[in-house]
């Protein structure tokens, strides 16, 4: 035991090489199953290699960015010293660590796709067990990296700036190890939010053009291989909802670890692994989690036809979280001393465990609130599905009344558990709340990502026109995949909210101020410009999927045009014309809203001080989860109405199919929804986790007691040097009269 408290800081990273361990053996397995025939394994080489064009592109144009923010960090970290120069390593590590995760999911979910099409010929149980371990390897990948990522660096730095110097646990000396720690995170969410953007203009573009021309135009189905834009729609599965999904969680993931391990340093713990038990709690509860999500993972599996899908992800997702919750009160009984304290707020360890459990709760909760409004068999899809019957703006003013009713409940549990993790264990409690509904990402990643492998999977089955059981089992795990991955982006943006709030309370603490004043003008000011942005980085999103559209749909009606006998089957389309349109406007399209959130927080925090900054933080935290929270469930609803109607939709007593008008209704429905669930919806907690980062990050250089200090320096410099420059006049004062009564003499 003794052995095992002096080197518990050792141990986290272990546990992240399992996960890794695990997800290799997983690969490949995933690797050895059949592929298909010759047909089947040339549409999926299209779209592996569209996928890993755009990821080359993506990176070459990201790789001028990282070295340039790191020669900034490096520069600004000898200026502070609650920072370094090695700041930079840490952003380049977390930057290439995040690509790397993002990878790892595309690189498997484009050989998971085809094989779970092939599967899909045997059985439906066979083909869940296919395109779930895709997604396994997937979640287990991001998490393994996360927890072996920080915990290496945080033993690193920790040596460095704390153990041979002999420094305190709550001082200068660990402030600065988890300053420097945070440039990982700030690489991990730089990453993740080009990475989620940039995909998601690429597969929303794609998707849209292949809609509006294939199946409204045409009049072929979604996936049609005549279709010139379906590889393209294909490869936008991969690069937005596998790898930008990926890295986006990833950034999560280490972000709300982050913040509770900054909060942790302001305790001082009188526990047996040298006062800093707080600080290794929520690395040790991410460890946990993802080896129980290891053994959750393992029991999703169905065992015939009639098997319930959504039933067998539950099983999973619920055993990791109740092991997790199990494991969290032994790990909180054995690291916490008995009583603690936190900004003037006491605390015992059963609070700790208790904030833990509301975390756990919050998340489950808001995946539960979020399979609601987008559930097929469920009210607010089949309002939408029922007012498709009298057209087109009908379904999208339901779908809109849809979106803007899913706020509600999520935001009454999501505001129950920050009070209630507040009450239990102060700012503590809320970032150890947020640690413990992010335990589980392996798992809630694994299943997000089975979805857009399932949806590959029913793509190629019609593009290779395979018997049509077999696009019926695609078709049922495509169903259920599209409510999973609407849950996965709100529980996403849940974590967000409470992340952000963690991350938030650590920038007042290195900042120096002790409240946000919005009785004054100028953070009243600054409130208003945050809630604002979420709203313009939606608008930039959005308008940049309608942009890159409208040259998708242009091209596809190009080549029904001038390529004869495509509609014959006697032409192949070029497809590698529709994968180079959108690869190229995602890139271009991508770089202002990212910009947005990377430079606002530095300019409003230099001109204007951390007080403003902090009132813009809170406008642009409350305005983008809402906005989040509204545009997902909206997306997702829209799009699970028009499925709704591909396996027979009744509305008044009547059974609408595929091509009724309804249907078409349904189709322009989705048609609006695509950019708000899969490009700029998801991209908000991104959005708002990224800012509090860079605030974090600047908040040394505009600590306010550094100012005054630097005022009051300046001040003194000021009258020392008045006075100097009045007793120099009064001696030349002296000297003139004493010259002058010599000259009279």
């Amino acid at each position: 035991m003794n052995y095992l408290q002096s080197n518990l800081v050792y141990f986290i990273p272990v546990l992240g090489l399992i996960g890794i361990l695990i997800m290799i053996i997983k690969s490949r397995w995933v690797a050895k199953q059949d592929a298909g025939d010759a047909n089947m394994q040339e549409l999926a080489g299209h779209i592996a290699s569209g996928a890993m064009a755009f990821l080359k592109a993506e990176w070459k144009i990201l790789s001028y960015f990282v070295v340039i923010a790191a020669i900034i960090l490096a520069w600004s970290g000898t200026l502070s010293p609650y920072s370094s120069w090695v700041i930079a390593i840490s952003f380049i590590i977390g930057a290439v660590t995040s690509a790397f995760a993002g990878y790892i999911g595309m690189n498997i979910a484009t050989k998971a796709n085809v094989r779970t099409t092939q599967a899909a010929r045997t059985s439906l149980a066979k083909a869940l067990k296919v395109s779930f371990t895709g997604g396994t390897v997937m979640g287990l990948g991001v998490a393994g990296l996360a927890v072996l990522g920080l915990g290496s660096l945080f033993i690193v730095f920790y040596n460095i700036y704390v153990v041979n110097i002999n420094g305190q646990i709550n001082g200068l000396e660990m402030e600065r190890a988890l300053e420097i720690l945070a440039g990982f995170s700030l690489g991990a969410e730089s990453i993740a939010l080009f990475a989620r953007v940039g995909g998601g203009i690429y597969t929303k573009a794609a998707d849209v053009g292949a809609d509006l021309v294939g199946k409204v135009e045409a009049g072929i189905p979604e996936d049609d291989v005549r279709n010139p834009a379906t590889i393209a729609d294909n490869v936008g599965d991969n690069v937005g909802d596998v790898a930008g999904m990926g890295a986006d969680l990833f950034g999560s993931y280490v972000a709300t670890i982050l913040a509770t391990m900054v909060l942790g340093r302001e305790i001082v713990s009188a526990d047996n692994f040298g006062g800093i038990a707080p600080i290794l709690l929520p690395m040790l509860i991410a460890g946990l989690g993802l080896i129980f999500s290891i053994i959750g993972a393992s029991l999703v599996k169905i065992s015939n036809e009639k098997g319930n899908v959504q039933n067998a992800l539950n099983v999973g997702n619920w055993t990791a979280i109740i092991l997790t919750a199990v494991a969290s009160f032994f790990a909180v009984r054995w690291l916490l001393p008995e009583t603690m304290e936190i900004r003037g707020v006491q605390f015992t360890k059963t609070d700790t465990y208790l904030s833990i459990i509301v975390g756990l709760i919050v998340g489950a909760l808001m995946s539960i609130i979020t399979e609601y409004y987008t559930s097929m068999s469920k009210k607010p899809v089949r309002s939408i599905v029922e007012q498709s019957i009298t057209g087109h703006a009908t379904n999208i003013i339901a779908g809109l009344a849809v979106g803007m009713q899913s706020t509600v409940l999520p935001i009454l549990v999501l505001a129950a558990g920050i009070y209630g993790s507040y009450h239990f264990a102060g700012l503590y409690g809320v970032a150890i709340a947020a640690a413990g509904m992010m335990a589980t990402t392996a798992m809630q990643l694994a299943i997000d990502a089975f979805g857009p492998i399932a949806d590959n999977a029913g793509g190629i089955a019609e593009m290779s026109q395979l018997p049509a059981e077999v696009r019926e089992r695609t078709d049922n795990l495509d169903a259920v995949g599209n409510t999973t991955a609407a849950t996965g982006k709100g529980f996403a943006i849940a974590s967000a909210a409470l992340t952000s709030l963690a991350l938030f309370a650590a920038f007042v603490g290195i900042a120096g101020i002790d409240r946000i004043d919005i009785y004054k003008a100028d953070v009243l000011a600054g409130l208003f410009i945050g809630g604002m942005i979420p709203f313009i980085f939606s608008a930039l999103c959005i308008a940049a999927v309608g942009r890159a559209a409208m040259d998708m749909v242009q091209e596809v009606r190009r080549q029904f045009r001038e390529i004869p006998g495509i509609m014959e089957y006697k032409a192949k389309p070029e497809y590698s014309r529709c994968v180079e349109i959108s690869t190229k406007a995602s890139i271009r399209e991508m770089m202002l809203p990212g910009a947005i959130a990377l430079v606002v927080p530095i300019i409003v925090g230099f001109l204007f001080g951390p007080e403003v900054l902090g009132g813009l933080l809170a406008g642009v935290t409350v305005s983008g989860v809402l906005m989040g929270m509204f545009q997902s469930n909206a997306g997702g609803a829209w799009d699970n109405a028009k499925k709704s109607f591909e396996k027979g939709a009744p509305i008044n007593g009547e059974i609408y199919y595929k091509k009724s008008e309804p249907h078409k209704a349904s189709v322009t429905g989705d048609t609006v929804g695509d950019p708000f669930k899969d490009t700029s919806g998801p991209s908000m907690n991104i959005l708002i986790k990224l800012m509090s980062i860079v605030s974090l990050i600047i908040a040394p250089h505009i600590n306010i007691n550094q100012h005054k200090t630097v005022l009051s320096q300046n001040s003194q410099i000021i009258h020392t040097q008045t006075a100097k420059n009045i007793e120099k006049t009064i001696l030349d004062k002296k000297e003139i009269r004493f010259q002058q009564k010599k000259l009279l003499k």
